[in-house]
């Protein structure tokens, strides 16, 4: 038998799949953003590289400020922080 690939997507894709929508994203949902203090839904879309990973999908955080493209997110899961950069198309106002 052969080894199977372990690329970027490996083993996750069928998760990310978008199955009940087009691939293509608007011209809003691209240019969207956000205000410091925004609540925000961390909603991961497969066609596109630098997603979060998959255990942060659906978690609701605050965005604490805009860095490049991206957004900071604090999460609190548990008893702890987290500090996510996320770019603004994997994210979704509250």
């Amino acid at each position: 038998m052969t080894k199977r690939s372990q690329g970027l997507f490996a083993g996750r894709t069928r998760h990310l799949a978008r199955h009940h929508k087009p691939s293509l994203l608007s011209v809003s949902e691209r240019i969207k953003s956000f205000k410091d203090g925004d609540m925000v839904a961390i909603v991961p879309k497969g066609n596109f590289k630098n997603i979060p990973h998959p255990r942060y999908r659906g978690k609701i955080g605050r965005v604490i400020e805009r860095r490049g493209g991206a957004y900071v997110v604090e999460l609190r899961i548990m008893n702890s922080v987290k500090r996510l950069t996320v770019p603004a198309l994997h994210l979704k106002k509250m």
